[in-house]
C-alpha cells in the first residue's frame, strides 16, 4: 500500500477522489443528524438507565451506529439487513440452488442480495415490535394502541431501510463499503463523549492505569491490523499446453486469510452469551422464592467481570470462527473449481487430496486466528478490570470494524488512484 501520507493528499489532488469524499461526509452528516431523531413517547432519561445496565442492548446499540440509545427514527440501524445477510449466507451452504446461485458471479450476487432485501422486511418489523415490547416493560416507552403501534413498528423499520439507502449510494458513490462505513461512523461517534468523561473522571492517582489502559488498547489496534492482513498464500499452477505438445504453466496463489470469519463469530458469541443473563433480570423480583434465586444465581454466575464469563465468551468465539470458516470456505468446492480449470497445488495431487491438503492448511491458520479473535473478545473487559477503566469501552467487534473499514476505504481510494494512473498513460 502507498504511504498514508501521499494517498492522503491525492484524496485533495484528485477531483474525482475529493468529490466522493464530500458525499460520503454528506452521507454521514445526514446518518447522524437521523440518529439523533428521537420518536415521541419515551423517557430519555430512563432510557440511558437501561442501556446502562444491559449489555445486549449496548451490543445493540453498536450495530445501530448509535442510534438505538436515543430512540432514534434510525433505532434499529442496520441490524435487519445484517442479520438478513448472515442467515443467507447460512443458508447458502444447506441449499444446493443458493449455492448455485452465489456462484453465477454478479448475477447470482445481485439475485441473493434482493433476497436478503426481502427477509430483512419482515425481519426489521419483528425487531421493530421487540425493541418496543422490551422498552414498554422497562416503562422507558409508553404503552401503545394498535395503530399507534403500528405506526412505531414501520416507523423503525423504514428507518432501518432509509439507511441502507444511505448505504448503497454511500457504496456506488462514495469511498468504501457504505454500510461498513455507516456502522464504522456510529462506532466512532461514541468515542469522543467516553473519552471526555474518562479524562474527566480521572484522578493523580489513577493515572497509572490510564496510560496502561491506553497503551494496551494501542497494542490491540496493532495486532488486529496485522491479523486482519496476515495470509497464507498457497502457490497455484496452471497447465496450459502449448504448440507442439509443450507444456507451459503459469502461476498464482490462493490466499487463505488468518481471520476468514471476520467479525461475525463475536456478535453471535455476544448475542448468545448474553441472553441468559437479560432474561434472568426479569425473573429476580418474582414471589417465587426458587426462580428469584436461580435468576439471582445466573446474573451473579455472568457477571461480565468474571471468569466462567470470561473464560466461556473466550471459547464460543472460537467455537464460532471454526463453524463460520467451515461454511463460507468449502474446500471440496475450491479443489473441483482448480480442477476444471487445470490448475493444482504443486507436490499435491488433485481432487481429495487437494481437499485434505486445504482442510489441514486451513484447520491450523483459524485455530490461530480464533484464539486471537478471542482475545479481542475478551480483553477489553480484562483491561477495564485490571486498570479500572471503565468509563471508556474498546469492545472487540468495534475494533474489527473500525479497522477493517479503514484498511478496506485506503484500498479503494489507492485502487481509484491506480486506476487514473493507467488512464493518463492511455
Amino acid at each position: 500500500m502507498k504511504n498514508l501520507k501521499s494517498v492522503l493528499k491525492s484524496i485533495f489532488r484528485e477531483k474525482d477522489i475529493r468529490r466522493r469524499v464530500f458525499f460520503a461526509i454528506g452521507v454521514i452528516t445526514i446518518f447522524r443528524f437521523l440518529a439523533h431523531l428521537p420518536l415521541p413517547g419515551v423517557d430519555a432519561a430512563a432510557l440511558k438507565r437501561l442501556f446502562a445496565s444491559n449489555a445486549l442492548l449496548g451490543l445493540l446499540n453498536v450495530f445501530s451506529g448509535g442510534g438505538m440509545e436515543n430512540f432514534s427514527v434510525v433505532s434499529l440501524g442496520l441490524n435487519p439487513y445484517i442479520n438478513a445477510s448472515i442467515v443467507l449466507q447460512v443458508l447458502t451452504f444447506g441449499f444446493p440452488r443458493l449455492k448455485e446461485l452465489s456462484q453465477e458471479g454478479e448475477y447470482g450476487r445481485t439475485r441473493i442480495n434482493q433476497y436478503t432485501r426481502l427477509l430483512a422486511v419482515p425481519l426489521a418489523l419483528f425487531q421493530g415490535y421487540g425493541l418496543y415490547f422490551l422498552l414498554s416493560k422497562q416503562g422507558v416507552v409508553a404503552t401503545l394502541s394498535f395503530l399507534p403501534l403500528i405506526g412505531l413498528v414501520m416507523s423503525l423499520a423504514a428507518g432501518s431501510f432509509l439507511l441502507l439507502w444511505l448505504g448503497e449510494l454511500l457504496t456506488e458513490r462514495g469511498i468504501g463499503n457504505g454500510i461498513s462505513v455507516l456502522i464504522f461512523a456510529g462506532i466512532v461517534a461514541g468515542y469522543p463523549l467516553s473519552l471526555g468523561r474518562t479524562l474527566a473522571v480521572s484522578s493523580t492517582e489513577k493515572l497509572g492505569g490510564l496510560i496502561l489502559f491506553f497503551a494496551m488498547a494501542v497494542a490491540l489496534v496493532a495486532g488486529v491490523v496485522v491479523v486482519n492482513e496476515a495470509a497464507r498464500k498457497i502457490r497455484i499452477e496452471y497447465a496450459l499446453r502449448g504448440g507442439g505438445g509443450r507444456s507451459y504453466g503459469r502461476q498464482s496463489h490462493l490466499p487463505l486469510r488468518l481471520n476468514q470469519a471476520g467479525v461475525v463469530p463475536i456478535f453471535f458469541a455476544t448475542s448468545l452469551i448474553l441472553l441468559p443473563p437479560t432474561f434472568a433480570r426479569y425473573f429476580v423480583d418474582l414471589a417465587n422464592p426458587l426462580v428469584s434465586r436461580l435468576a439471582s444465581g445466573i446474573l451473579a454466575l455472568f457477571n461480565t467481570q468474571g471468569a466462567f464469563y470470561t473464560g466461556l465468551y473466550f471459547l464460543m468465539v472460537v467455537l464460532f470462527s471454526f463453524f463460520y470458516t467451515a461454511v463460507m470456505f468449502n474446500t471440496e468446492d475450491i479443489a473441483e473449481n482448480l480442477q476444471k480449470r487445470g490448475a493444482f497445488i504443486p507436490g499435491v495431487r488433485p481432487g481429495k487430496a487437494t481437499v485434505a491438503y486445504l482442510n489441514r492448511v486451513l484447520t491450523r491458520i483459524t485455530f490461530s486466528g480464533a484464539i486471537f479473535l478471542g482475545l479481542v473478545a475478551v480483553l477489553p473487559s480484562l483491561a477495564s478490570g485490571a486498570t479500572g477503566v471503565t468509563t471508556f469501552t474498546l469492545g472487540g467487534a468495534g475494533i474489527l470494524i473500525i479497522v477493517s473499514v479503514i484498511l478496506e476505504t485506503l484500498r479503494q481510494i489507492e485502487a481509484h488512484l491506480v486506476t487514473r494512473d493507467y488512464e493518463g498513460y492511455l
